[in-house]
């Protein structure tokens, strides 16, 4: 059973998620908290596997929320959402039933594994690629991507694109955990830490363009 606190000022939203997450065999919501430092504090008591935390609240902010979970309670992952997120994802889940990228980003948060929508992949470099420094300053992409064999360099694009390692696994016809270990040997090549710093890096290189996802 994935246990999950729901952290957003919105009682709205929460109910939501409850009234979503409460059809699911296999989720179970442990409580609810309206906002950041009320959070941290109730995943310091009920050491939930999840931590569905929106990124705007007064007072304490998701960001710093998390933060402070991460440092103090790492067995808990926390799925971070924006407001824009948590509208799309309430309204589609009451309206046509529970989203399946929802569900499926929280499962594989509670296994362990980074998750970024492609989204939120695209507001990321829409931000972060006009602060990219000029071409002559950026890592040589053939000494980069020489470090990869050519099944990793395929791997690396796609988890640089916003891709779960389930749709990789997909799209090229491969098992999950092989996708797992692929992810693993490319992060560890590179000295990336996560998901994100792989995509920032796979822009830097030129491996993807922007514009293109």
């Amino acid at each position: 059973m994935i246990r999950v606190l729901l952290v957003d000022d919105q009682s709205l939203l929460r109910l939501g998620f409850q009234m979503i997450l409460a059809a699911e065999p296999d989720i179970e919501v442990v409580g609810e908290a309206a906002d950041g430092a009320t959070g941290i504090s109730m995943t310091s008591t009920l050491h939930p596997d999840v931590v569905l935390m929106d990124i705007r609240m007064p007072g304490m902010d998701g960001i710093r929320a998390t933060a402070a979970i991460t440092a103090a309670a790492p067995a808990s992952k926390v799925l971070i959402l924006t407001t824009f997120d948590l509208d799309e994802y309430v309204f589609a889940g009451l309206k046509a039933g529970p989203p399946a990228d929802l569900l499926t980003a929280i499962r594989t948060v509670a296994g362990g594994e980074a998750v970024l929508a492609p989204t939120a992949t695209r507001r990321l470099l829409d931000q972060f690629v006009p602060l990219l420094p000029d071409p002559g300053q950026q890592p040589d992409r053939d000494a980069l991507l020489a470090r990869l064999t050519g099944r990793e360099r395929a791997v690396f694009a796609r988890l640089a694109a916003g891709l779960s390692n389930r749709e990789i696994a997909d799209q090229m016809h491969l098992s999950q955990g092989t996708v797992k270990i692929h992810v693993g040997r490319i992060l560890a090549k590179l000295d990336l830490r996560d998901r994100v710093q792989a995509v920032v890096l796979a822009y830097e290189s030129g491996l993807i363009k922007p514009g293109s996802h």
